[in-house]
């Protein structure tokens, strides 16, 4: 057995808004470590692709269109990725929204609820639903919630964002010291600016790109692809005794 193992072979993910950015990265990721993948999101046709490159490492993939903010639809993706890849092992909670850009007393209430509901209700009943399927086998599991540097640093113009991702690494911490008796490893990554279409508002304004770059360690923003290898960390074995921590993947702007 490596000193460091990485091997991913013989287990079963589910990765939430897998179909672009981050998510689609991260399952790559993981199929490319030998993990068969769960893909949810709510567009098919996105998902279709994001399957198709999945399958390009050999590994399986389900197309399972969903939305997150339904809790019957989150059953049934874990019930579905046990009916056809047989098991599950790890639970990537990628799905996000942020419908509103400005200040916070701005905020309508629905915005707010949308906001809450899928960035951090979502993740915690989807987490519950993954533990049951973890627990089928008896062989624990790992789960990896994507908050955001946005949860360590308040923001003018996505504050009820920042407060989601907030409390995402508080319902980390929570998962991580309820579940550890089962063998459930619960983490988190925290993602600065990455240039995704989902941060298209921030990282397409250019004084905010520059400012990122310019406060950035690495004096510049980052790439989906750069945020799949700690996911795969987090979940391999190399990781067997972290749990409840959240590592912040932001270029060192936070330093």
């Amino acid at each position: 057995m490596p000193t460091a193992d990485f091997s991913l072979e013989g287990k079963v993910a589910i990765v939430t808004g897998g179909s672009r950015g981050i998510g689609r990265s991260i399952a790559v990721g993981l199929a490319e470590h030998g993990a068969d993948v769960a893909l949810a999101a709510r567009k098919p046709e996105a998902l279709r692709e994001a399957a198709e490159a999945v399958r390009a490492t050999g590994r399986r993939a389900l197309e399972a269109p969903t939305n997150v903010r339904r809790a019957e639809e989150l059953r049934d993706l874990v019930q579905r990725t046990k009916s056809e890849l047989g098991r599950v092992d790890f639970l990537v909670n990628n799905a996000g929204t942020n419908p509103f850009f400005g200040a916070i007393h701005d905020l309508e209430e629905r915005a707010f609820d949308v906001i809450m509901n899928t960035n951090v209700k979502a993740c915690h009943l989807l987490a519950n639903f993954a533990r049951e399927a973890m627990l089928e086998h008896g062989e624990g599991g790992a789960i990896v919630n994507v908050s955001s540097v946005g949860g360590y640093s308040a923001s003018d113009v996505i504050g009820a964002y920042s407060v989601s991702k907030a409390a995402l690494i508080m319902l980390t911490q929570v998962q991580a010291k309820t579940w550890g008796k089962d063998g459930i490893r619960v983490n988190a990554i925290a993602p600065g600016l990455i240039k995704t279409e989902f941060a298209r508002a921030l990282w397409d304004n250019p004084d905010i790109a520059a400012a990122t770059a310019r406060e950035s360690a690495l004096h510049r923003i980052g790439e989906p692809d750069e945020m799949a290898g700690a996911v795969i960390y987090l979940c391999s074995p190399a990781a067997s005794f972290v749990t409840g921590q959240t590592l912040v993947l932001d270029g060192g702007r936070l330093l």
